[in-house]
């Protein structure tokens, strides 16, 4: 760019000046400036979205203070742009002073976790403040986004020391239905077991009794001059050297000790097992 010609580049508007005095807005491309006229370049205004960030620190409504960051994006209006230069000299500054205000007047309304919860409504008040000032200097705000809110240090970590202790507290709850479930469902599976195993049990005494029961009645129809009676006691006696025979082991090899014992006892133990077969036919009827 040589004294008579100039250049702007591409998203940028330039401020032409004649002897001083504003003259005219010149769009991006090389152009001609007069030096008889004294024409220059008195500035440059930027179309490009620009972004300003700004950390203010407050107190909340239940006196706990806080810093929070908050991200501003602006651009200047392209049918402003003299606006844009001549009126304000700093944009930057002026915007970081209205979400100070913004903040400052905000957040002490609030508690510390309405202050969390409330981020958004943050920002949008903070961007309608911002719009009425700044549309009056030429510059349009886009967007503004409340980036970050952090407590003081040991609020911080107060509050990370309370949700430890939550998560603490519902892990424990968990755990203790957890342990309740299983011993809910271990009683009912015990219990379930157990009247299977009865009802087994009961079939297969039936079925025995039964069985005997036809025995009986086969052995005494088709054996005359036999009773019930001595059927029941030959069939004791079958069983009871059969029983003598497991215990004894085979081979000789079992280890059992027999004691003394007198055959009337068979007796006896036949009249309580024709006693216990009385009742269940009684049961029965």
């Amino acid at each position: 760019m040589g004294n008579c010609f100039a250049c702007i580049e591409t998203s940028n508007k330039g401020v032409i000046t004649q002897c001083g005095k504003f003259d005219r807005i010149a769009d991006p491309g090389c152009f001609f400036l007069n030096p008889c006229s004294c024409e220059q370049v008195a500035g440059i205004v930027s179309l490009k979205i620009q972004e300003v960030g700004v950390q203010a620190e407050t107190k909340t409504k239940d006196n706990v203070f806080v810093t929070v960051r908050i991200a501003v994006q602006y651009v200047a209006m392209e049918e402003r742009i003299f606006d844009a230069f001549y009126k304000l000299q700093n944009p930057r500054s002026m915007m970081t002073s209205v979400v100070f205000d913004t903040v400052r007047s905000t957040l002490p309304k609030l508690s510390l976790d309405e202050t969390f919860e409330s981020k958004e409504e943050l920002a949008h008040t903070t961007k309608s403040a911002l719009a009425v000032v700044m549309e009056k200097y030429g510059y349009l705000i886009t967007n503004v986004m409340v980036t970050d809110v952090e407590p003081d240090a040991r609020v911080k970590q107060s509050m990370n020391e309370i949700n430890a202790a939550k998560r603490m507290q519902d892990a424990a709850q968990y755990q203790a239905d957890a342990m309740k479930i299983k011993v809910v469902k271990e009683a009912e599976a015990d219990a379930e077991s157990k009247f299977l195993a009865g009802t087994g049990i009961a079939r297969q005494r039936k079925a025995i009794v039964d069985g005997l029961r036809q025995s009986i009645v086969s052995f005494s129809g088709e054996v005359d001059g036999t009773t019930p009676r001595e059927v029941i006691e030959m069939m004791l006696m079958t069983q009871y050297f059969d029983t003598l025979k497991d215990l004894s082991g085979k081979n000789g090899a079992g280890n059992t000790v027999f004691v003394n014992h007198a055959p009337g006892a068979v007796s006896e133990m036949g009249d309580q097992i024709r006693g216990a077969f009385l009742q269940a036919q009684a049961g029965k009827r």
